[in-house]
């Protein structure tokens, strides 16, 4: 099957590449990815000096497609995952650990980093994600963001089921509730997916798809569902600017302030920012033009410490 292997970034950038495997090599990924899912049917596996994160599990039954470990058990197989995680995160801490040392005995910082290496290390080794460990303190956030590790980033799990487990987005599926429950002690995301539908609606236009879609009775593609998620694990959102030329979306942190938002668009924008001419999408559809939802008194303006909301339109006043 060709699949898409998907990753988000901290900017909030969203990139695919098609694969040829539901298991797909990955090292070609940067430190700037956040959160990844490779669509995988059963245990994923690391290679020597190979990135890899596997955040889809098997969770249907299906005499025909043999399980890699002969039965159908999500949990193991997300441990198994986390495990193999866990010891190439444990690789990186060791080498971390030995340069630290040489400095440790003559640089306090140096001795306090070493100190926190060993706790980490030690909760990496009693079996748990670096995610799940609490921070103390900045320093302890600083230096835990620098060592990339794999068990540090967010995860979200892909429960990839049978067609007709999608119409009840999988609450009649006792796998999926296994996976959502482990998930939500994780501080992690799950969503439901069909590969064998997301394989079947790649080959489709925008029409096609959603016709097809629609006849099966769902309102949205998996890859419209990770997306979501990982909106939502990563705490991001979308504003919008709108020309004659193209509408456009740009992702920001939730809690984004106007002249950091208009910063994404141009540095100039946030370094001369003015005013920000401000209406809500769905206002700006119902009137069907900027004119007209001037004239009903839905476009506001908002200075510098607006707080931008998701789906705004702005149009950004600024001089350089």
């Amino acid at each position: 099957m060709a699949l898409q292997l998907v990753h988000i970034t901290d900017k909030g950038d969203v990139r695919s590449s098609n694969q040829d495997s539901f298991c797909a090599r990955i090292s070609s990924f940067g430190q700037e990815t956040v959160a990844l899912l490779a669509v995988c049917d059963g245990v994923g596996g690391l290679q020597a000096g190979e990135l890899a994160s596997t955040g889809a599990v098997r969770c249907f039954e299906d005499s025909n497609v043999i399980h890699v470990d002969g039965s159908i058990d999500p949990i193991r197989d997300i441990e198994t995952i986390n495990l193999e995680l866990i010891f190439s995160d444990l690789e990186i801490l060791e080498r971390r650990i030995a340069k630290v040392t040489k400095t440790a005995r003559m640089d306090k910082e140096a001795a306090k980093e070493l100190d926190f290496l060993q706790k980490v290390k030690t909760h990496l080794e009693d079996g748990k994600m670096a995610i799940t460990m609490e921070m103390e303190n900045e320093d302890e956030e600083a230096w835990m963001s620098t060592y990339n590790l794999l068990t540090w980033k967010p995860v979200i799990y892909a429960a990839n089921v049978a067609e007709g487990d999608l119409a009840d987005d999988g609450e009649s599926n006792s796998h999926v509730q296994a996976v959502r429950k482990y998930a939500a002690e994780q501080n992690s995301e799950i969503f439901v997916i069909c590969a064998e539908i997301e394989e079947e609606i790649s080959e489709l236009d925008d029409d096609e798809k959603k016709m097809f879609l629609e006849d099966l009775g769902l309102t949205e593609s998996g890859l419209e569902k990770l997306v979501k998620a990982s909106y939502h694990l990563l705490g991001l959102m979308s504003f919008l600017t709108s020309g004659e030329d193209e509408t456009r979306a740009w992702t920001i942190k939730i809690g984004t302030k106007a002249p950091q938002a208009a910063g994404k668009i141009h540095t100039d924008f946030e370094r001369g920012f003015i005013k920000a001419e401000v209406v809500n999408y769905q206002d700006l559809l119902d009137c069907g033009s900027y004119a007209g939802a001037r004239e009903k008194g839905l476009v506001r303006m908002e200075g510098k410490e607006y707080i931008v909301q998701d789906g705004d339109v702005i149009l950004f006043r600024f001089n350089v």
